[in-house]
């Protein structure tokens, strides 16, 4: 197992993704995501990612029923009003970058959780945007 990762929208919808033999589409990213030993999902990415599910509401009931079931490594992060406050700073703070409030807690949940690993697909931000108090944190990006 590998450390634990936070899953932003692009990078967690890729490591669900299949091919009709089965086979995922994103074979990096649905190794990600299956070798670590924690994902937390926030709970707006998991908005977003509905969103993006709409005409696939098998495939979005079974990733609920995974991410609530205790024998996965999911852990679903509602996001506090503290979350969602420094959200809006980094946004702010990177304002060039337009994140948006998802991609900002996205950044806040790994600040707070000290988790600095992002399984996406939205490089240009992620590799852009510093977190901790000083603004010098950088996260990994995952795959």
């Amino acid at each position: 197992m590998t450390k634990p990762l936070l899953a932003d929208t692009g990078g967690l919808l890729r490591a669900l993704a299949r091919k009709p033999d089965g086979r995922p589409s994103w074979p990096d990213y649905r190794a990600a995501l299956v070798s670590s030993s924690l994902v937390v999902v926030p709970a707006l990415v998991l908005g977003e990612v509905d969103y993006f599910l709409r005409a696939e509401r098998a495939a979005m009931r079974t990733l609920v029923a995974e991410i609530f079931d205790p024998a996965t490594t999911y852990d679903f992060v509602p996001a506090t009003p503290i979350d969602l406050v420094r959200a809006l700073q980094i946004d702010h703070k990177f304002a060039n970058l337009e994140l948006g409030l998802v991609d900002g807690t996205v950044a806040a949940v790994a600040e707070r959780r000290r988790i600095y690993r992002v399984l996406t697909t939205d490089w240009r931000d992620f590799a852009t945007i510093r977190v901790g108090p000083r603004w010098d944190r950088r996260l990994e990006l995952v795959p």
